[in-house]
């Protein structure tokens, strides 16, 4: 059995519609190597946080559609809490991030950077 070096381009419709990688490449794509310094932040939160002024605690939140009272539960605090925690020039406690960045699974260096 011959292994594939090259991606395999599967068509639908005339397009290309998947790609068919060897695994080792697969894995590479997936494992995160602890010093990876790249922290992954979606367009729409940026776009919330450095162009409309969000909080990056209120872009990822906006971009997950959850309310503030729902992250107030899943974090254990109270919605006026995090409210306050949401305005831009807050200054939250790196245990509050953490809980917070749990509850919408993603890292503390994506709320902070």
């Amino acid at each position: 059995m011959s292994a594939h070096i090259e991606p395999q381009i599967i068509m639908q419709d005339g397009k290309p519609a998947f790609a068919v990688i060897p695994w080792d490449e697969y894995q590479k794509l997936i494992r995160r190597d602890p010093d990876e310094t790249d922290v992954w932040i979606p367009h729409e939160v940026v776009k919330a946080n450095a162009i409309n002024g969000a909080s990056m605690i209120r872009a990822w939140r906006d971009y997950f559609g959850v309310t503030q009272k729902e992250l107030a539960r899943r974090t254990g605090m109270t919605q006026p809490a995090l409210a306050r925690l949401e305005k831009f020039n807050s200054k939250p406690r790196i245990g509050t991030l953490k809980k917070i960045a749990a509850a919408m699974d993603i890292t503390i260096e994506q709320l902070t950077e």
